[in-house]
């Protein structure tokens, strides 16, 4: 495992870290609460072993199971090997008490007396002004460093770079956070001049959603043809990142054995400026050829279920984002295989209001059902 520089919290964080929202499943449903325990504590383990010192979750993961199975992997002294990270459902916090008692419930999950690494989970500007500031969070993530409870005060973030320089400023005492970043995201959300940003003044940047939801282990085919050969998909989009000095590490949500035998290697390898410049120009090729296959920017982190009328959003806008990637006929067979379609959203709107990707879900899905109906 090769280590890395985490801001000015310490400078031995691995490369890679583990992401717990997409742990394996007995009912192979991704992300659901049905979580294969006996297999998700022999994975976390095993990446613990073999050198992995960051270990990620939150509040809502898996439906609020991935905290306590996390909790359970860390017992048999696996705890003092790692940063434990978890997020606080600032999304959820309707009431000055609540802070508290997120986290009082957290610890008792997680059977802790203290998350090293705990972040406001998924801020934008509206979070910000309307909760952060609102609630005083800030002064109450302080009381609980002062109190043994947390270590290090960071934010998670899905908003534009405006948004995220108001936060990093907005705060001198932020020791980490954390962005969505991949060779297709350079210029959405953050941006890279947010982790560019983020790095001057002194935070540890982690990175999520380094694949993009997936997308870019397998991207469209011309996106393939890009890259060269002689590494696959995941590990161009990994090296990507690793290449750059500001990031910390990056987080990948690993749900089986093979993914984790796969990313450690990856990161046995990995260096700063380990890209030559041929190659870092290559990803601009190959970010424009995605952006004229891609159709809509879902990741499947599922936070828009479940839907109040019972749509399968993330898959619904797989089966439309496969017309641009695969064939009609391999699209129009997913689409169809689900037992509610996408004329059956009423345009509530829920799932907008917590999308990270700020995708407008009661727009897309008359495009989608009029696509697939013709």
């Amino acid at each position: 495992m090769q280590n890395r520089k985490f801001g000015n919290i310490r400078n031995d964080v691995s490369a890679l870290g583990f992401g717990c929202m997409r742990l394996p499943t007995k009912n192979n449903v991704p992300m659901s609460s049905d979580i294969d325990e006996k297999e998700a504590i022999r994975i976390i383990r095993h990446g613990i072993d073999q050198g992995v010192t960051y270990i990620d979750t939150a509040y809502p993961y898996q439906s609020g199971m991935s905290e306590i199975v996390v909790g359970r992997a860390l017992r048999d002294g696996y705890r003092e090997k790692v940063l434990l990270a978890s997020k606080s459902p600032v999304f959820s916090i309707k009431t000055e008490d609540d802070f508290d008692e997120f986290l009082t419930q957290q610890l008792h999950k997680l059977d802790v007396d203290c998350i090293d690494c705990y972040l406001l989970h998924a801020l934008d500007k509206d979070r910000w002004e309307n909760v952060v500031l609102k609630f005083d969070l800030l002064s109450k993530m302080e009381k609980a460093k002062r109190d043994g409870k947390i270590k290090y005060i960071g934010f998670s973030f899905h908003d534009g770079f405006d948004a995220f320089k108001t936060i990093v400023d907005g705060y001198d005492k932020w020791d980490f956070c954390q962005i969505q970043m991949n060779y297709i995201d350079v210029e959405n959300q953050a941006e890279i001049k947010g982790l560019e940003y983020a790095a001057s003044k002194g935070l540890g940047v982690i990175i999520m959603e380094p694949l993009l939801g997936g997308k870019l282990a397998n991207p469209p085919a011309e996106v393939a043809k890009a890259l060269p050969p002689d590494k696959t998909a995941v590990e161009w989009a990994l090296d990507f990142l690793w290449n750059r000095p500001e990031v910390s590490l990056i987080l990948s949500g690993m749900s089986n054995m093979q993914q984790v035998a796969d990313n450690l290697t990856y990161a046995g390898r990995s260096a700063v400026s380990m890209l030559t410049a041929e190659e870092s120009k290559m990803f601009a090729h190959a970010k424009h050829v995605y952006d004229t296959t891609a159709l809509v920017p879902c990741t499947k982190c599922a936070y828009c279920m479940p839907c109040p009328f019972g749509l399968n959003i993330p898959k619904i806008y797989e089966a439309y984002n496969r017309t641009a990637s695969a064939s009609m006929k391999e699209a129009a067979e997913l689409y169809f295989s689900m037992d509610v379609l996408a004329d059956a959203c009423r345009k509530c709107k829920k799932c907008e209001k917590i999308c990270p990707q700020a995708i407008k879900t009661s727009e897309w899905m008359p495009k989608i059902d009029a696509l697939f109906q013709k």
